[in-house]
């Protein structure tokens, strides 16, 4: 009989299996409300919709280069001339399938088994898991408010004494999934300088890019050409289910980028590709969606406290709050379970992005309509008393 591979032993990814569970429910015809993943309940823009269905009525889809289209590459330039003031080389971009798959070339292009790579705590748990079923040591830098929720050079010095472990590499994310941190400019030169100056490699995530209320947005590009950023399509440009991101890669890694790449992934879909160039142009429409997320985070700042539920860090930018449920309990996971069970609400315990202090936090997606958001905390409100 085979065997199962121990890399495989990584934690569950709980976000989706309490999408699985509202699914089931909703289609037994209880009234769900998910908050549970960080899904835009906007459709993809028009200009990308009307672009597939030109391509799809051609009929002609295909492989492309294993780094993407010529011409989504050089729309992605422009996008960082028109937002950030830069001149990237179109030959830096990488389009890959979903920013999940930018990470996988990343770390198989940038580490080897045993290096240790920092992350924040808490944090996106597919960087752990990730991370982990490669052979990495993950290392995980709690981020607190004395830390403004966000890796430094000195959480960095500390945790590698406290491990007894020199770096390889260093994952941030701005804004941040789940805590809504957006490092400011100085803090990621701070980080960038820091990481320069040890031969750390520094990946920036950017996926929540163009979501941010409060704070200064800042591309690891604008401060360094070593930076290996990675984003993608699927938040602001509300394309979660078409599976299309990006990298702006230093020089000297996009071959063994693209070496990967060819065998793991082939190429980024077409279809998605050619989605993905048109809805380049799409920034008003999608400026009114932005709009209503803002709309979604001020009622929970205002209605969240209210019911027991205050923030545990800011929410300055993505689309998530995330809370302390610890006045209530300290097993979030079942609070998870009995809220989606008993009110219909599903949100995502906090153990996903922390094992620590995990159990006693919950995030919330606010992507959703605000109908469906104030009904929600409704909901919970009255499920609290």
């Amino acid at each position: 009989m085979f065997s199962i591979s121990k890399r495989s032993e990584v934690e569950p990814f709980h976000a989706m299996d309490v999408l699985a569970e509202a699914t089931k429910r909703r289609a037994s015809g209880h009234p769900v409300i998910s908050m549970a993943v960080g899904q835009p309940s906007h459709p993809a823009p028009k200009a990308a919709l009307d672009a597939s269905r030109a391509a799809l009525a051609e009929g002609r889809i295909g492989y492309t280069d294993a780094l993407g289209t010529a011409r989504l590459k050089q729309g992605l330039a422009s996008h960082y001339r028109n937002r950030h003031g830069l001149e990237i080389d179109p030959a830096r971009i990488a389009v890959t399938t979903g920013s999940s798959a930018a990470f996988n070339l990343a770390f198989l292009s940038l580490f080897d088994a045993g290096d240790a790579v920092a992350i924040a705590r808490p944090g996106y748990p597919a960087y752990r898991n990730i991370l982990g079923a490669l052979g990495l040591d993950v290392v995980e830098v709690p981020v607190t408010a004395d830390t403004h929720f966000t890796l430094t050079p000195e959480s960095l010095e500390a945790i590698q004494l406290e491990k007894g472990v020199k770096l390889k590499g260093v994952l941030l994310a701005s804004p941040a999934n789940p805590t809504g941190t957006v490092t400011g400019r100085e803090g990621l030169k701070a980080l960038a300088a820091y990481c320069d100056a040890n031969d750390i490699a520094f990946i920036s995530d950017e996926i929540y890019h163009g979501l941010t209320f409060a704070g200064e947005e800042t591309s690891a590009l604008e401060l360094t050409d070593e930076a290996i950023v990675i984003n993608s399509f699927s938040k602001y440009y509300c394309m979660t289910g078409w599976r299309i991101g990006w990298m702006v890669l230093p020089e000297q890694l996009v071959r063994p980028i693209e070496r990967v790449a060819q065998s793991l992934y082939i190429s980024p879909p077409e279809l998605s590709q050619i989605a993905a160039t048109a809805a380049l142009d799409a920034n008003e429409e999608l400026d009114r969606v932005k709009a209503s997320y803002a709309a979604n985070r001020e009622l929970l700042l205002d209605r969240l406290p209210k019911i027991g539920l205050a923030p545990a860090s800011p929410m300055d930018g993505a689309f998530y709050a995330y809370v302390d449920v610890s006045r209530f309990t300290n097993d979030s996971m079942d609070f998870a379970r009995r809220m989606l069970a008993e009110i219909n609400v599903a949100a995502t315990p906090g153990l996903d992005f922390d094992p620590v202090e995990g159990p006693r936090t919950l995030r919330m997606s606010y992507a959703g309509s605000q109908a469906e958001i104030a009904e929600a905390v409704e909901r919970i409100g009255a499920w609290l008393k």
